[in-house]
């Protein structure tokens, strides 16, 4: 399908819900990659939007001040291309469409945040760049944990728990994972991990890493680390590193789906520690009864959805708190900067609030606090190596 194809597509159309005359409908876009290599990130959020919508669709709509709204969900495909972002955007404007989850990595949020701005749409993008979320930046809201928050965490505790000293990197060529591998490497030398590569990339449509690999395998470091590596690139590496014989850790500050690394590298990738969410051991029923529907949907289930579930759903709880947000973000803002919270019900634990957070990273609340839940992949899935928070 055409990227201006896939504009149209709304999860009414794809599921095919009828909804009583009296709803209105409450539009919210999706611009990220769904097609080329990295096209599990962007699936698994317009998925998760559309499981979300349909949900509250089958029960009639969600009201907001009073009125009926049926959700359409907005998708557009960006092919991981800054250009076809920026139009996709300024479909979304055309349309006044005011919320918007995308894009997924850096070259494209940055590319679209001149439209966002001057638009004010607000967008949830799953890119790294600090500049989209700090200020003189608005409109941004960083939808995930960033690899420089989720890094630090998971390297102390490879420290303690598997006496790692020394690392190597290894990313594409490319802007976020290159931002990434410096990030990544200022939190090695802070714990205290001697770097012993910090120079070899790739490049994005490589196949073949047993030349890249090579060299850094006969440095024995302890941890490897991928940094802002591809759902489709991950087991590729992970496969050609084992069968050089390194024998040592390896991770990655992005998210990954336990399938493909099933399927692409199998038993190779046991122990590989990657991004993720809540997995079911403390999921809450409503959780489960979320991926339930998402695979009568889709007829399978993305792990990473575990984390993207978050970014509608809140979307839909600040408009319901304050009803002048629906088509204004700077209401929207007014709410969210003023510590507005929901209830975590995804997981087991009802202590857990979900809000807006990173001051600390950003200078202003410019982050939805999403778990941070580090996954490590065993025998076909992910479990929860530990939990813990943005902040």
């Amino acid at each position: 399908m055409t990227n201006y194809i896939k504009f149209a597509l709304s999860v009414v159309a794809a599921i095919g819900i009828t909804f009583a005359a009296q709803a209105e409908t409450l539009r919210v876009g999706f611009v990220g990659t769904l097609s080329g290599p990295n096209a599990a990130w962007g699936a698994s959020n317009a998925r998760s939007m559309q499981t979300s919508a349909a949900i509250y669709n089958d029960a009639g709509g969600i009201s907001i001040g009073g009125k009926k709204y049926s959700i359409e969900v907005v998708v557009f495909d960006d092919a991981y291309d800054p250009k076809l972002a920026v139009a996709g955007f300024e479909k979304m404007a055309q349309r006044k469409i005011t919320y918007v989850i995308g894009p997924n990595d850096d070259a494209q949020a940055i590319a679209v945040r001149p439209i966002a701005e001057k638009n004010k749409i607000l967008y949830i993008p799953y890119a790294f760049d600090r500049s989209l979320y700090s200020k003189p930046a608005n409109y941004a809201v960083l939808g995930m944990i960033a690899s420089y928050q989720w890094e630090p965490a998971v390297y102390k505790w490879l420290k303690v728990n598997k006496k790692v000293k020394t690392v190597a990197f290894l990313p594409a060529n490319a802007t976020d994972p290159l931002n990434q591998r410096a990030n990544g490497i200022r939190i090695a030398k802070e714990l205290g991990l001697k770097v012993v590569e910090s120079k070899a990339t790739y490049q994005p449509d490589a196949r073949d890493f047993f030349p890249v690999l090579t060299p850094i395998v006969k440095k024995k470091p302890d941890l490897l680390v991928l940094s802002g590596v591809s759902p489709a690139t991950a087991p590729l590496i992970i496969k050609a590193a084992r069968e050089l014989g390194f024998k040592g850790q390896m991770v990655a500050g992005t998210a990954l789906d336990a399938k493909v690394l099933k399927e692409g590298a199998g038993d190779a990738a046991n122990g590989f520690i990657a991004q993720g969410g809540a997995d079911a051991g403390i999921q809450s029923k409503r959780m489960k009864n979320w991926i339930k529907r998402y695979v009568e949907i889709f007829g399978e289930y993305n792990d990473e959805s575990n984390t993207k579930v978050y970014a509608l759903e809140y979307i839909l709880a600040v408009l319901q708190a304050n009803p002048k947000a629906l088509n204004d973000a700077d209401e929207f803002l007014k709410t969210v900067d003023a510590g507005f919270s929901i209830p975590d019900t995804f997981l087991t634990d009802a202590n857990k609030k979900i809000r807006f957070v990173g001051k600390g990273a950003f200078g202003q609340t410019r982050q939805l606090g999403v778990p941070l839940t580090p996954k490590v992949y065993n025998n076909g899935k992910f479990e929860t190596l530990f939990y813990g928070e943005a902040n």
